[in-house]
């Protein structure tokens, strides 16, 4: 316990009796003494005073005066914190014929200071057995009010998106793709609320109520293409595409818009439609599982749309330019590029480019020329020209072979690796056969492998069937070109080569108003 002292009363006199600390209590401080004497206005040797209890070791008594001790009573003093949610109290030893405090005349006490919550009548009850003066007790506590929590968000996609490129293993910056989209898929978790929880008020030790901190409410903020659960805690995409948070707003896309396909963008790839207000500059590349449309010109870059591709003013493809669609493709002009498409091509000129359509080539408008390179259709190809005065040498292929002879290639070529898988597999497997048949065993290993080869082999069979079956439907198809034709409306130039199917015909002499068409084994020229 910590030191204390205790007045003192004999012949006459008035004594001051120091006790030091035990068992790590805090030392005396000679302040606290010379309040308490002060207090109660008693006389005492300052210096006296101040030497013995700096020199405290033992039990010590100090002559105050020469005056007889009137009876002092133990006392408490209490101290409450500012926010008054604690009360301390600290008392001092009664005087030798003083009289000890009781609970009753402590509760009172605090009841007279205005404290009426969070007594611990436990700390007194074991103060009062220990007396243990000069040492701070917690009479009262208050109840703090429970705080309550902040409502908060959670986004389930990158919302801190700005520009940046991309850092190559060698150290090196990839400015053509660019971390500018974040991709959605219908269904996809967009965004979590976490609704707030209010607190709870608490009370101080004079009885007032005590309010927790306010907290802050949010509600998700979505716009179109989503939708939100019962209870507005979750919102999910309701279409591929892509999100976006835009002033504490989330929004779903299916069109992607942007000014031009440059540096600022980097390569575009998205699951929806790509609507590019300027132009595709050369070397960067537009990915889209919808249809792409360019208000401006396409140069050396890459296009690739599962639905259609728009160019307005057409494309310079430098040698380089590359246009996929799994739909149609409409160009102003399409120039030094390579062009395919599962529908229909629609030009108002073709220029040393290689072009293939699913369906149909059509060249019309003021010049509706084409010049060099070579362009592919199943069913038709028609323009005003075909080549040129300089003998610009153009080949037009039409016909389904066309398309189908890529596929068809591709299909016989996969056969035959199939058929070279099983003609290795087959011999392994007839070996362990006749093993086993001798009775002879075979080690785990051996039987792991002929597994795994029996395995391979159905899987192969399997291929094998359905690329036959399409192999027989492509064979079938290629011979489908009795009304395939080339029709030109005004000239066809010497160099320019027509082939339908599997015969061609070199055009030597320019003629006029014709379209040519399969018959009989040769390409035959007739009027319009």
């Amino acid at each position: 316990m910590n030191g204390y002292f205790q007045l003192v009363g004999q012949d006459g006199k008035t004594w001051l009796k120091l006790y030091p600390p035990t068992d790590g209590g805090e030392a005396l401080d000679v302040a606290d003494v010379i309040d308490y004497l002060n207090f109660h206005k008693l006389m005492y040797d300052l210096p006296a005073l101040n030497k013995a209890v700096s020199e405290l070791t033992a039990e010590t008594a100090v002559l105050l005066n020469n005056d007889e001790l009137i009876p002092v009573n133990e006392e408490m003093f209490v101290t409450i914190d500012a926010d008054r949610m604690c009360a301390r109290g600290r008392f001092t030893c009664a005087s030798d014929k003083g009289k000890e405090i009781t609970k009753d005349e402590i509760l009172s006490d605090l009841k007279y200071k205005g404290i009426k919550f969070g007594i611990d009548e436990c700390a007194i009850d074991f103060y009062l057995m220990s007396r243990m003066y000069n040492q701070e007790i917690i009479l009262a506590n208050g109840q703090p009010p429970i705080q309550g929590q902040n409502a908060s968000i959670e986004y389930f996609f990158n919302t801190d998106l700005h520009v940046r490129p991309t850092l190559n293993e060698d150290g090196s910056v990839d400015f053509f793709n660019l971390n500018i989209i974040n991709h959605v898929e219908k269904g996809q978790l967009l965004a979590r609320l976490t609704k707030e929880v209010k607190g709870t008020p608490g009370k101080d030790i004079m009885g007032g109520v005590t309010q927790p901190a306010k907290v802050n409410r949010k509600i998700l903020k979505y716009g179109k293409n989503i939708s939100v659960n019962e209870d507005g805690t979750e919102i999910y995409a309701e279409c591929d595409g892509h999100v976006m948070l835009t002033g504490g707003r989330v929004f779903v896309g299916n069109v992607m818009e942007v000014e031009n396909v440059d540096t600022s963008t980097g390569n575009i790839v998205y699951e929806g439609n790509v609507q590019v207000n300027g132009n595709v500059c050369s070397n960067f590349s537009v990915k889209a599982k919808g249809n792409v449309e360019v208000k401006g010109v396409v140069e050396g870059a890459e296009i690739e749309a599962g639905g259609n591709i728009t160019i307005a003013r057409g494309m310079n493809g430098m040698g380089k330019g590359i246009l996929k669609s799994e739909g149609n493709i409409i160009a102003k002009f399409i120039e030094n590029s390579t062009v395919e498409a599962a529908g229909y091509v629609e030009s108002g000129s073709i220029m040393h480019s290689n072009v293939v359509a699913g369906t149909e080539v059509h060249v019309g408008g003021k010049k509706g020329f084409i010049s060099g390179g070579k362009v592919n259709a199943t069913s038709l190809i028609e323009a005003k020209i075909l080549g040129s005065e300089m003998g610009t040498n153009t080949i037009l292929e039409i016909g389904l072979s066309a398309v189908a002879k890529k596929r068809y290639k591709e299909v016989t070529e996969q056969i035959e690796e199939i058929d070279k898988v099983l003609s290795r597999a087959v011999p392994i497997m007839e070996a362990a056969r006749d093993r086993i048949a001798e009775g002879k065993e075979l080690s785990e290993e051996q039987l792991d492998n002929v597994k795994n080869i029996y395995n391979l082999s159905k899987i192969k069979l399997k291929e094998q069937r359905e690329l036959k079956t399409e192999q027989d439907e492509l064979g079938v198809a290629m011979e489908i070109d009795k009304d395939a034709s080339v029709r030109v409306t005004d000239t066809v130039y010497p160099g320019t080569q027509i082939v339908i199917s599997d015969v061609s015909k070199m055009i030597k002499e320019s003629v006029q108003h014709c379209k040519f068409v399969k018959s009989q084994g040769n390409v035959k020229m007739l009027g319009l």
